[in-house]
């Protein structure tokens, strides 16, 4: 009889998913699949508000991730209204976003990542988090807290707020960077520099200890998609690139332009959508995004220490498709967002006070492109005369990865699931993969959310008398 496995929930990433393995009558892994079990209308519910409010509404998809949201649509409303914003308004929303880099990196690395690693993919689930990491490791677990403190700062101090900021808006921001602010923030960017460079180190330790237990956590060529500027890796505004598993440029394009060359596929297992490379259509035009992809993309890194990590980690091959490197990548992309945000800093004109130009309502349409943690962030916006949103559509990364997610699971599964027997371990390995993504759930299905609740009925006595459950 043909039987399946279920790791429902999966664990230590942002929103709900599950995982279904099937097997054959030997106990063979025959398929396996990942399913987003979230459903949300945001696209829909966004239609009829007002232009404006889209930098505040959008941040709500996603508590990890908010600043990702309000800059893209911040931008698509720039796109829009046709406004070039003053450089000093720039510079802040690169800030605050460096600020997000930061923080989303680090706690996926240290927080969700590392402890798979550090204490070891078999070791008591139950202490195989950030407690059981700072017990074995006291002044990691402190550095990671510091460091991902660092990048929280930055954005309550920018942003307004250290979760869904509120400055930036049609225009440029609503508010400039005071001098004291900056001069606390330019401090703990230095610290943060060198905080980032033990995460690097860390990645690599990761890998050399790993190297012969954990070959693999899904290795598979696709095509990589990221933004760069001129070669170089670039989160806030440039041109997005996608690659070859060979290095070979496919395609380089504009994010106005981003409908001509992305479709998106639909299937009925999951709410989540695969987008893909129309020019090969499915499945053949599956690619990959996020720090894997960008430093695939990428040819050079702007920074000192970043660009020197970047060009040894480049030195292992022109294309890495190992999922197991998408952790080294993450932090030398977190070692660049700690420069980067230092450089700001230091720049005078970061506490200008010409950081907004006047935007009048128009009719149109507009489109907002970030790299957010995760990979590529595309906010698309459709407005009437009156400056009411008639559509929106988001493609968020997770979305872009779902494909490569689904081929993770299915390749890790068929090697560490075997008789049809199954260990906890096993099945942590399979979450593994998943978490290489850092997948963002809540994002990808823009949901209003199913949040698991139970509600339990108790006598007096304590007995348990019946129980409700909602997933």
């Amino acid at each position: 009889m043909k039987r399946k496995i279920e790791i429902d929930p999966l664990t230590r990433l942002e929103g709900h998913g599950k995982v279904t393995i099937h097997l054959d009558d030997n106990g063979a892994v025959t398929d396996a699949r990942f399913h987003v079990t979230e459903f949300r209308g945001f696209e829909k519910f966004c239609e009829g508000r007002m232009l404006w409010d889209m930098p505040v509404i959008t941040p709500r998809i996603c508590g990890i991730c908010p600043v990702s949201h309000h800059l893209a649509a911040a931008k698509a409303c720039d796109d829009l209204l046709g406004i070039d914003i003053p450089p000093a308004a720039r510079k802040l929303r690169e800030l605050m976003h460096m600020g997000q880099i930061i923080q989303s990196h680090a706690l996926h690395f240290f927080f969700l990542s590392s402890p798979d690693f550090i204490l070891g993919p078999d070791s008591n689930p139950e202490k195989r988090s950030l407690i059981g990491l700072y017990e074995k490791n006291p002044d990691l677990a402190k550095k990671a807290i510091q460091l991902r403190k660092a990048g929280q700062t930055i954005i309550d101090r920018v942003g307004g707020r250290p979760i869904h900021p509120v400055t930036a808006i049609p225009g440029g921001m609503s508010m400039a960077l005071k001098h004291e602010d900056r001069f606390e923030l330019l401090k703990d960017a230095a610290e943060s520099v060198r905080l980032s460079e033990i995460a690097v180190d860390t990645a690599y330790g990761i890998l050399d200890s790993y190297a012969k237990k954990l070959p693999s956590l899904g290795n598979f060529r696709t095509k990589h998609m990221g933004m760069t500027r001129e070669g170089s890796l670039e989160f806030y505004d440039g041109r997005i690139m996608i690659k070859n598993s060979d290095n070979r440029k496919a395609d380089e394009f504009g994010g106005r332009d981003y409908l001509d060359y992305i479709a998106e596929h639909v299937e009925d297992s999951t709410w989540l959508k695969f987008p893909y490379y129309k020019k090969e259509g499915w499945p053949k035009g599956i690619y990959r995004v996020g720090p894997l992809a960008r430093l695939n993309v990428a040819e050079h890194v702007l920074t000192p220490a970043a660009g020197e990590r970047f060009r040894a980690y480049r030195s292992l091959g022109d294309t890495i498709n190992e999922n197991l490197y998408y952790h080294v990548a993450r932090t030398i992309e977190l070692l660049y967002a700690c420069e980067r945000a230092y450089e700001l800093l230091s720049d005078d004109e970061i506490v200008s006070k010409d950081v907004r130009i006047r935007a009048e309502r128009k009719a149109g349409e507009g489109v907002g492109v970030i790299e957010a943690p995760r990979g590529t962030l595309i906010h698309h916006y459709w407005a009437d005369d009156d400056g009411r949103v008639t559509k929106a559509n988001f493609i968020v990364a997770t979305a872009h990865n779902n494909k490569a997610i689904d081929m993770s699971v299915k390749e890790v599964a068929r090697k560490y699931v075997k008789g049809g027997k199954v260990r906890e371990g096993m099945l942590n390995r399979v979450e593994m993969a998943i978490r290489c993504y850092d997948p963002c759930l809540s994002c990808s299905t823009h949901a209003v959310g199913r949040m698991p609740l139970e509600i339990r009925l108790c006598s007096a006595e304590g007995e348990c008398i019946d129980v409700l459950r909602r997933y």
